[in-house]
């Protein structure tokens, strides 16, 4: 068909002339228009009109009226037909070869699992497939070798390399009670760790998970594009119907003519690149993010974090360290720590694992407790050697004197931003424990960076005011919300959204509730399984500079979007005209076959955008960036 439109002009023509046109442009129809003809027809039957619907119109036109050109001796246009179903479906392999380059980033941390691991088991240390791999399973792992699931060292030491999950260029160094996660690899030392997650629940699997269901999701933004198609066929299909009525009625132009620009019409306007703005802008994103250690779970995030005003920080675990150690005892030592450790020994509390961490290397005898009582933000009460004791914040001594000395220096520790605990036995106040968790690192660099950008920053803690105020103003903290219950967090997260959207940032979880009210819930990755699902963005390094990061790239990738969707739209709008004529004194027209060639390189053009997503510069506030 090629060869004959080429060489027609000097007299050549195909063998059988028009029937082998229309021989060969009926199994074009058949087999490669055949799918826009069924999905044309199927969006008919309820009613609405697709991308599809213009790529069928025209081919059909093109192909039947030749028919009857063929009939009744006129000129006849089989290739137009023939060309257009081409292009559009050449169109569509570099759209599936992009995309698959787009999406890649899901196959390359699939293809990092590693294939085997040496467990030991009788006694002996063998090597079995990945697969037979079961929780609590003792593996060996050598220098260079991959860690096959997450798990915990039980023996030995090393530096692991975890780029390839977390993004961390640096060696992380592990020892006896560290976690290790699946594929990551071991650099120089030889250590034995104990699974504890495996097939679907390691780490990368659910990585893995998480990046595919955000390259499958739908931003809000892509309900446009779907009522922009549903308006835009139909006002199409009238252009091209006026088109042909003009050139023919009224600028008396052939029936041939006239049709060929109302089916240029129809084939330039085909809005396929607005069908692809959004998914391939979106799949290129969140895999990027991935390789960033950011995990953007869907479109929807993306969307929400542009209008984000106010960004709120839960104290423990995501602005410190979440490892708090006990600096101070007041009282008689040894009973206050003795009796603090009596109750604490049945709590889950980081406070209380610090208390019970100083007895221990005290080496302190701990009497058992009975009749444990848990007091939701207040703390735990029970019995010991028959006697009522307590430990909490100052919420429990409604009801006790505390004498004027023991009050100053509670706040004189408080103003060192040291969290004091009160205990009590036999009905009194027998002294406090002062512990202390500093903030990270990088929590001050994490804040100004997110101030820079003319967010809001505000801390949301159950620690008493005076600390989380020390706190604060280390790490540069605008405002301060203290003394929140557990189950009061995502209230106040609610009020907040009076004045504007908000980001939460947390890890534990008592913060699910407000991940899940926040307008973007963002997660970090040594938190609780429940956090992280509850969040929508989840930074697997730990890192509260990657909260910067993971907004920069959002909106990046949201106005790469907005981009794609912008340009598709009016290269559509700019074609028509040319397409119907209104250029044609001047010599600019455009044939059916090149306006589908010319569609086809809009949609192509909307993907290699989408693509050079990956190569654009990531502008974050942060000193030190992997971006």
């Amino acid at each position: 068909m090629l060869a004959e439109m080429i060489f027609h002009p000097f007299g050549w023509m195909l063998p059988g002339g028009e029937w082998t046109m229309l021989a060969l442009t009926t199994v074009i129809m058949a087999v490669s228009a055949g799918p826009f003809l069924q999905s044309a027809w199927s969006s008919f039957k309820k009613h609405h009109s697709n991308m599809d619907t213009l790529v069928a119109i025209g081919t059909a036109t093109a192909y039947f009226y030749s028919i009857y050109a063929m009939i009744t001796h006129q000129a006849v246009f089989f290739e137009s037909a023939a060309f257009v179903t081409t292009f559009v479906l050449l169109g569509q392999v570099f759209e599936e070869r992009m995309r698959n380059n787009a999406s890649s980033a899901v196959e390359k941390l699939v293809n990092l699992q590693a294939k085997e691991a040496e467990v030991l088991r009788d006694g002996q240390l063998v090597k079995v497939p990945l697969d037979e791999v079961v929780v609590g399973d003792l593996i060996r792992v050598k220098p260079g070798e991959k860690i096959a699931v997450d798990g915990i060292i039980t023996d030995g030491q090393s530096s692991v390399d975890e780029s390839m999950v977390t993004g961390e260029s640096m060696p992380v160094e592990k020892k006896s009670g560290d976690r290790v996660i699946g594929s990551t690899i071991n650099s120089n030392g030889t250590f034995t760790f104990r699974a504890e997650k495996i097939g679907r629940d390691t780490m990368l699997s659910q990585i893995v998970e998480l990046v595919k269901k955000a390259q499958t999701s739908h931003a809000p933004i892509q309900k446009l594009t779907d009522k922009v198609s549903d308006i835009f066929v139909p006002v199409v299909l009238i252009i091209a119907i006026l088109t042909f009525l003009v050139w023919y009625v009224f600028l008396g132009a052939s029936v041939a003519n006239a049709l060929i620009f109302a089916v240029s019409v129809v084939v330039i306007a085909c809005p396929c690149a607005l069908g692809l703005a959004t998914p391939t802008a979106l799949m290129v994103g969140t895999g990027r993010s991935a390789k960033m250690g950011i995990l953007i779970k869907n479109g929807e995030v993306l969307e929400a974090v542009n209008d984000v005003t106010t960004v709120v920080f839960d104290k423990t675990g995501t602005i410190t360290m979440g490892k708090p150690e006990v600096t101070d005892v007041v009282g008689n030592h040894q009973q206050v720590l003795t009796v603090a450790a009596s109750l604490e020994s049945a709590s889950e509390h980081p406070l209380a694992a610090a208390i019970l961490v100083k007895a221990t290397s005290d080496q302190l005898t701990v009497p058992a407790a009975s009749d444990f009582k848990a007091i939701e933000g207040k703390g735990v009460q029970a019995t010991v050697d028959g006697k009522q004791a307590f430990v909490g914040n100052d919420k429990l001594l409604i009801d006790y004197e505390i004498d004027a000395s023991l009050k100053q220096q509670v706040q004189q520790l408080q103003d060192e931003a040291k969290t004091v605990v009160f205990v009590g036995f036999d009905h009194q106040v027998i002294g406090v424990i002062a512990i202390q968790d500093a903030p990270k690192p990088t929590s001050k660099e994490a804040i100004a960076a997110l101030k820079s950008r003319g967010l809001k920053t505000v801390m949301l803690t159950g620690d008493n005011q005076r600390v989380a105020r020390a706190i604060a103003d280390q790490v540069g903290i605008d405002d301060v919300i203290a003394d929140v219950l557990p189950g009061d967090k995502a209230d106040h997260v609610k009020a907040l959204q009076a004045d504007g959207k908000v980001a939460f940032v947390g890890d534990g979880i008592n913060d699910a509730p407000a991940l899940t009210v926040a307008d973007v819930g963002i997660a970090m990755g040594s938190g609780t399984d429940i956090a992280i699902e509850s969040g929508g963005i989840v930074l697997v390094k730990n890192d509260l500079r990657d909260v910067d990061r993971a907004l920069a790239l959002s909106k990046k990738t949201f106005n790469r979007i907005k981009l794609n969707l912008f340009w598709a739209f009016v290269y559509n709008v700019l074609g028509i005209p040319v397409a119907a004529g209104v250029f044609f004194a001047i010599g600019l027209t455009l044939s059916p076959e090149l306006a589908g060639l010319a569609m086809a390189f809009s949609s192509l053009s909307v993907v290699t955008s989408s693509v050079l997503l990956n190569k654009a510069k990531i502008s974050t506030n942060v000193s030190s960036t992997t971006a």
